[in-house]
Order: structure tokens, then sequence, then C-alpha cells
């Protein structure tokens, strides 16, 4: 059976298909002793593919939904004592990372995996996909923040917009996005002049967080992430079966 390269190194764990075709532009990708610097070449189940020399082989996909804690980043790279969200992880033996990414001080729904397909398939703006906040302020929350909220901001070269805002309570408010800009929904709360205390995704597509605590996670099957694309089908997450790692 023969697969396109940059699909095996991505199935591998070594990132998005993006990622793993930065690789083998830049010369770091060898199939049987040639170095290939074409992402459609195909690859046999007998083939030797390196990476920098190392032989890589296909690992078993794995999937988890995390309840991301604060002070942990979403990175493979790591700042001097600074934690990261994969050191929960350290007992598996799979290159896992985090599909997309939350602020060292946000927690909330995250999903880690060593699945590069689906990570690339539900980050690329294609797929359009909702996330839902919710956002605790310092202030209570008017009618005027939430038509400040509404209005949206400039981030990142684009004036974007949250698709819905709601008032849950005095100091909390509800903001569904679909854009994914870097800290767009802080961007909008600073806009409508609001101090945010605390933030939390509870949401991915269709995809809910449930009742997991800050730190816990569970192992899932691909299919309950595929959720996330379909209609009038709600995934909730709870906590039977977790691991609180923290």
């Amino acid at each position: 059976m023969s697969i396109r390269l940059n699909k095996f190194l991505a199935n591998a764990g070594l990132g998005s298909r993006r990622k793993v075709e930065d690789l083998i532009f830049a010369g770091l990708v060898s199939i049987n002793g040639k170095t290939i610097s074409t992402p459609a070449t195909f690859v046999e189940e007998k083939d030797s593919v390196k990476v920098n020399n190392k032989l890589i082989r296909q690992e078993n996909k794995i999937y988890f939904i995390l309840n991301k804690p604060k002070k942990f980043l979403c990175s493979a790279t790591r700042k001097i004592n600074e934690k990261l969200v994969i050191d929960l992880f350290a007992n598996y033996k799979e290159k896992l990372f985090t599909v997309g990414r939350l602020d060292k001080d946000t927690t909330g729904l995250l999903i880690v995996t060593n699945d590069g397909d689906l990570s690339n398939k539900i980050i690329h703006p294609s797929a359009n996909i909702e996330k839902e906040y919710i956002a605790k302020t310092k202030e209570d929350i008017t009618s005027d923040h939430l038509i400040k909220i509404s209005k949206g901001a400039f981030i990142e070269n684009r004036y974007v917009k949250p698709k819905k805002v709601f008032k849950v309570r005095k100091g909390t408010v509800k903001i569904i996005v679909k854009e994914g800009k870097k800290r767009e929904v802080k961007q909008f709360i600073m806009k409508a002049d609001l101090t945010l205390v605390d933030l939390k995704r509870v949401r991915i597509g269709n995809l809910l967080l449930g009742n997991l605590r800050d730190g816990e996670y569970k192992e899932v099957l691909k299919k309950d992430l595929e959720c996330i694309f379909e209609k009038n089908k709600v995934i909730s997450v709870e906590n039977k079966n977790f691991i609180k790692k923290i």
C-alpha cells in the first residue's frame, strides 16, 4: 500500500501537512537514502524514510480531550521555567501536539493528538468551525458592552467580529467566534473597555468540554472528534475514565 510522503510524515506525528512539507523542501527527508524534495512522492511499506537521518515509523493514532489548565503553553518549544501542555502526557511514547493553541492564561477545551491530518483539517480556515468561550470580567456586563464586543476589532491586518455574543450573568459573557485569530476574544473584551478576569473555551464545533475539571483529560476515539464537523450532533466529554495530571 502506498501513501504520499507528506501524509506519511504527518501520520508519524511530525506535525501538520504544512509543517512536514517545510521539512521536505529543506532537504531533510530521504527515502531509501535518496533526498526527496517533492511532498507528493509516494512511500511504500518496504521503504526506509528518514528525517535528519532518523528513521521514521508510522505511529498508532491516539486522541485526547483536555481541559487545559492555566500556566501551560501550547508549544513544542520549551522556554526557561515554562510548563508545556505535552508535559501532561509524558507517559505516552507517541509524539503528541496540541490542535491549535490556547494562551498561557486561558483554560478549556483542547485536543491533543499525533494525527497531523486531523489536526490540519480542524485548524484549516476552510473548516469554518465555531469556537465558544466564556469570559469573566471585573465589571458588570451592560448592553453597551455587548454592542462594543459585537463590533469586533482590527486583528492581524483584518477587521473581525464575533459570530454571537450573549450575556450569561452579571460579569460573564459568552462569545462565539469563527475566525480563529490570535487572542481575538481578548481583543474584543479590551475594545469594550472591560477587564478580563478569566477566559475558558467550552466548545469546538459540536464538541463540548463537558464536566472535565482543570488539568483533567481523557482518551477518545477519532470518531468522537469527527462530530466537530457534523451538524445537529453534539458530543459532551464527561469525566468518566479521566486522568488528572496536575
